[in-house]
């Protein structure tokens, strides 16, 4: 078991006389380090301390300054913007990505400038900087965390070269909503899940030390409950209760700061009425106070006098008052707090001592990072693109991709059959890099096209459709013919990198354009068809699940994807993903998510009635009264944590050490799975946890724990699971961290809607 996939027993009992030694010992080591903490703390709180009494009104307005462009900053460095250095006026860049720039700027603000404050250089740097990872959704259907922090590792040495020490990445968005454009860049509907993401793309992006030069400071977002916006619509209003927020949404956030994430993004949107930018209750309460967290918050692009808009302050000055009061740090290109902090503190709306403290805050992150010390950039060319940065990034595509669907075990495909590659994505280097790649090089990504041209098969390509949302069917006849002189027909279609994103929300979730049409016609030639995916969130697969023989999920994929596309279609690797949010039917199910809430009238496979099944004239309450569609039912296309492999697998015997739980007494769930295939595989074994009766009302399963086991073929083992209290503690609706006494139920099994259950009780 992986170390951030076990469930730790806090609670286990010491029984020798050499385990109550190694706890002193132990004990006496902790106190060491505290009191060296303690030490270091001191010190750093001392240099904040002297720095800030140095500086000026102004220089300080300028630290809450983050200036920069969409993109990059283009053409000669503006000699107004040089001189604002000069004076102090700007505590952080954005999208400078000339180097010689980097070099300039900062070295104006350690020589010239009052207090020789150094600059911090960012970027949205999101899975990946040069070497494009697969879109964080995809990296989260890998649920592995040695690839999610690989990914951030390579990100941030590549982009260090460039002089980007902060990332605004990880994303923590729970989504479950697969409209949300933005879904793309999320860990998934699970916060269980993205808690040991975010710990893992924290750690890779910060390395061991935040002063080494290859160090970039994470930057967790977007706080909070963006992935909730009504309708999947971008920038839209979140309704959310505080529990629900406590045992959802913010979960990753903790788990972020807890691993030293150093700063945090305000989000776009507002949560009950409050514009995150200016939510005090947020920012001071819960974040300042519930997460003990010390480093700095800044505002997403805009954001601060985005709350005009919204209808939540007045005027800039108005909006600057807002975010200042709430405690958010830096504002990102809007100008509010450089135009307004003076007349404010002047009128009594703010204080200095407040303006004093956010700056701290950001002194102590560019304190740590080392930036006094070691401002300048470390220039190291060769790293980009790494022979085993590529390496990585193709192995990230196998862990991540997902096969849904394997009709008569066509998959793997054999090497001696004739291949008709055709799709509007089979070709296109630039799209399958996905959403949030400003800096990766298209030349670079092996596309499936390319790297089928290399092997040893025979294969022929013709698109059929030039782009995803290509309406026309100009193409249509040459990729039948091609078809027809086939035995088994590849399709690669999807979306384009576009299509999923910020402001990129989508009403139909099926596949645009024409593919659709083409599938159809592909059809009627009678041969096998292998769709293989690339999107940036779960696509509708309604009209052609039964015209498909097998389906490859493999998100945008990003450089490597070519490769790792044919070796996981031929058999060298299987894909190894299991879905991080549920699949629905059609986008009229969502949200759909699996950790959902029951209802008094919950509804079942004997009582749902189809639409099509209705008698003609019948009465109006014949046909039972449950929660579902009458169209498409109540159950999604494909479970969150589903996925398959080439071979197959058979769980039982699941055993509970006890039926009781205590606090002090845990207990060891048992199951045994076998491969029953003919391949050896790999599987990710799932515990859900339900509390049955609470005084709120409990999901229906909570996923707790997972295990992923490879076997060989006829190969048995038995998986072991660990639960204690600490598990199944929730915050109620008086924000109680806590368990209550009663029943629950305990699922273990391949994905979140097949499992076996046993139960036991808190007494």
């Amino acid at each position: 078991m992986h170390k951030y996939t076990k469930i730790k027993n806090y609670n286990q009992p010491m029984h020798s006389l050499k385990t109550i030694s190694l706890f002193i010992l132990l004990f006496i080591i902790n106190s060491c380090n505290k009191v060296n903490e303690a030490v270091e703390t001191d010190a750093l709180e001392k240099e904040v301390h002297t720095l800030l009494s140095k500086m000026t009104l102004e220089e300080k307005i300028g630290q809450l300054n983050l200036r920069g462009t969409s993109s990059r900053v283009k053409g000669s460095l503006p000699e107004e913007l040089k001189q604002a250095v000069r004076e102090g006026k700007i505590g952080a860049f954005l999208n400078v990505m000339n180097k010689e720039y980097v070099d300039e700027l900062q070295k104006i603000a350690i020589e010239e400038s009052p207090n020789k404050i150094p600059l911090i250089f960012s970027r949205d740097v999101i899975h990946g900087f040069k070497t494009i990872f697969p879109i964080p959704l995809g990296l989260a259907a890998s649920w592995d965390v040695n690839i999610a922090e690989n990914s951030s590792r390579i990100a941030a040495i590549e982009a260090s070269t460039f002089g980007v020490r902060w990332t605004f990445a990880p994303m923590l968005d729970i989504a479950r909503d697969s409209r949300w454009g933005r879904i793309a860049e999320s860990p998934g509907e699970d916060p269980f899940l993205a808690s040991l993401l975010a710990k893992a793309y924290v750690k890779g992006f910060q390395g061991d030390s935040l002063n080494d030069p290859t160090s970039m400071i994470a930057c967790a977002k977007h706080f909070v409950g963006y992935g909730a916006a009504i309708g999947g619509r971008d920038y839209n209003t979140a309704i959310i209760n505080k529990e629900l927020l406590q045992n959802m949404y913010l979960p990753p956030f903790k788990a972020a700061f807890d691993e030293g994430a150093q700063t945090v993004m305000t989000a776009f949107n507002e949560v009950n009425g409050v514009p995150a930018s200016g939510d005090k209750y947020m920012l001071e309460h819960v974040l300042r106070e519930q997460f003990s967290f010390d480093g700095f918050v800044v505002s997403d692009w805009n954001s601060v006098t985005e709350m005009i808009p919204h209808g939540f302050a007045k005027d800039e000055k108005h909006a600057a008052q807002l975010a200042i009061n709430a405690g958010l740090n830096m504002e990102m290109t809007s100008k509010s707090y450089e135009n307004n902090v003076k007349k404010l503190i002047k009128e009594g709306k703010i204080s200095e001592k407040k303006i004093n403290r956010l700056v701290a805050d950001i002194l102590r992150v560019k304190i740590r990072m080392g930036l006094f010390k070691n401002p300048l950039r470390v220039d190291n060319d060769k790293i980009v693109y790494a022979e085993n940065h590529l390496k990585l990034a193709q192995e990230a595509v196998i862990k991540s991709s997902v096969l849904l669907k394997n009709r008569s075990s066509i998959l793997p495909l054999e090497k001696s059959k004739n291949i008709a590659v055709i799709g509007p994505l089979a070709d296109k280097p630039r799209e399958q890099l996905g959403t949030w790649t400003f800096d990766g090089d298209k030349e670079y990504t092996i596309t499936p096209v390319s790297s089928f041209s290399k092997e040893k098969i025979k294969y022929s390509f013709t698109e059929g459709l030039t782009y995803s949302r290509d309406s026309l069917t100009i193409g249509f006849k040459k990729a039948i013919n091609n078809a027809k002189k086939s035995d088994v027909i590849v399709f690669i279609g999807g979306e384009e990198a576009i299509l999923s994103g910020e402001a990129h929300s989508r009403a139909d979730t099926k596949l645009p354009g024409l593919q659709e049409r083409l599938i159809k016609e592909l059809t009627k030639i009678g041969k096998p068809i292998v769709l293989v995916i690339m999107a940036g969130r779960p696509i509708s697969l309604q009209n052609i699940i039964d015209d498909v023989d097998a389906i490859l999920m493999t998100w945008h994929p990003g450089t490597m994807g070519g490769p790792a596309i044919y070796d996981m279609l031929f058999g060298v690797q299987e894909p190894e993903g299991r879905l991080p949010v549920t699949w629905v039917k059609t986008s009229g199910q969502s949200p759909l998510f699996y950790n959902h809430k029951n209802t008094g009238r919950p509804a079942t496979k004997e009582e749902f009635v189809h639409m099509r099944n209705i008698p003609i004239g019948a009465w109006q309450s014949s046909l039972g009264n449950t929660s579902h569609y009458l169209d498409v039912g109540y159950a999604p296309h494909y479970p969150f944590g589903y996925g398959l492999g080439y071979t197959t697998f058979e769980y039982s015997n699941l055993k509970l050490s006890s039926n009781t739980i205590t606090k002090t007494e845990n207990i060891r769930v048992k199951i045994t799975i076998k491969n029953t295939g003919n391949r050896a595989g790999s599987d990710i074994v799932q515990l859900y946890v339900q509390d049955v009766v609470g005084s709120i009302t409990r999901p229906v399963k909570e996923l707790k724990s997972f295990q992923k086991v490879h076997l060989t073929p006829g190969e048995t083992k038995e998986i072991s699971f660990e639960l204690a209290i600490e598990n199944l503690k929730y915050y109620n609706n008086n924000l109680e961290f806590d368990v209550e006494k009663g029943d629950f139920n305990v699922f273990v099994g391949r994905n979140s809607g097949s499992v076996l259950k046993e139960s036991f009780v808190y007494e």
